[in-house]
């Protein structure tokens, strides 16, 4: 070989060991050299940047040093297996810092057993451990407020029934045969029917709550007509009262597979809510119908009621205790247990509404 491809070579070799030193101070991610015997050889200005140590300080003792306490045993678990030429991936421990802060990093190393050194890099996760702790927590607050909502939907219904029975009680000790007045005894019928209507949806509602905790929910074959009846049957006062007309139409779509009380609870809270929140200067119509589209059976639910501001409302229609309107009878539970019945089972809701003149609910049914 002549002088002047040896030269070339030395200078080719001197510039890639130039560039892998300046690779090694300028990354990000943390890089290190460490001894088998616990000390580092080498580091990168990012570890050194992070922890707030100098480069001397993390050279001059132990890695354990460093090393939160809680994680100094399984660290050094995994050490060892180093030492034993068994690569370490994606291992996750903390350091502290020279202010006392905690940071995690994940480390990714392997080991040069003839010359006892172990390369190691890593990579700053702490903001990531932060979004999985804050999301955690959020959870824990999730089912206890979930817990706490089941608990207080069962302790109501339940507490609800002895009213509701004592009430029934006192019609069956009414003689109806010392009232004369024709419309009173027609009053005192539909009173003890409403009664009876209110004491089966107690019952219905206290044995949902109870079997929340099981893994299926039972579906059937429901007819719509037979399900909207029991529910208008179920309210027929405030129907009348609100001078309420129904446009129904389940021609297309006779019947759906889903769960008889979630449909009803579904059709009740719909129709009370057209109700409560029908235009003043209109009688309420209400149409509800069923489609196919592209094999998926929907139910579309309108109204000619006062509506709202699809933008005011943004995504928070369907939240919990979010009311949009001024009425004292409004707590914002209807719409968010209309999604969460839908929901349970595979289905979806949309909404679109215009102020003054009316809201549509399409509900998306899973085949």
């Amino acid at each position: 070989m002549q002088s002047s491809d040896k030269l070339n070579i030395l200078n080719l070799e001197s510039k890639m060991d130039f560039n892998l030193e300046r690779f090694f101070q300028l990354t990000p991610d943390i890089l290190c050299i460490a001894g088998y015997d616990g000390f580092i050889k080498k580091v990168n200005p990012a570890f050194s940047n992070l922890l707030g140590y100098s480069f001397e300080e993390l050279m001059n003792a132990p890695i354990s040093d460093f090393i939160y306490s809680e994680d100094k045993i399984i660290t050094s678990r995994f050490r060892e297996n180093l030492k034993k030429d068994i690569p370490l991936l994606n291992f996750e421990n903390r350091y502290v810092t020279k202010d006392g802060n905690l940071v995690w990093l994940s480390w990714t190393s392997i080991s040069e057993p003839e010359n006892q050194l172990i390369y190691a890099i890593a990579k700053d996760i702490t903001h990531v451990k932060k979004l999985e702790a804050e999301r955690n927590l959020l959870l824990i607050n999730l089912a206890k407020l979930n817990t706490d909502l089941k608990q207080f939907s069962y302790t109501t219904s339940h507490d609800l029934r002895s009213p509701v029975n004592n009430l029934l009680s006192l019609f069956s000790l009414l003689d109806l045969s010392k009232i004369e007045d024709s419309e009173t005894l027609e009053y005192i019928e539909l009173l003890n029917t409403s009664t009876l209507n209110m004491k089966s949806t107690l019952n219905k509602y206290v044995d949902a709550i109870s079997g929340e905790k099981r893994i299926n929910v039972q579906v059937e074959v429901l007819n719509l007509d037979d399900i909207l009846n029991m529910v208008r049957n179920s309210i027929n006062t405030l129907i009348t009262n609100s001078k309420a007309r129904f446009e129904i139409d389940f021609s297309e779509v006779p019947e759906l597979k889903f769960n008889s009380f979630y449909l009803q609870s579904i059709f009740l809270n719909l129709i009370s809510n057209s109700i409560k929140y029908s235009n003043p200067e209109v009688d309420p119509i209400i149409s509800i119908s069923s489609r196919k589209i592209n094999n998926v059976n929907q139910i579309v639910f309108s109204d000619n009621g006062i509506g709202f501001d699809m933008v005011e409302v943004e995504n928070k229609i369907f939240g919990l205790h979010q009311s949009f309107h001024n009425s004292r009878d409004s707590k914002g539970i209807g719409l968010y247990l209309v999604q969460s019945h839908l929901q349970s089972l595979g289905g979806k809701i949309t909404v679109e509404s215009k102020v003054n003149i009316g809201t549509t609910f399409t509900l998306t049914f899973k085949e």
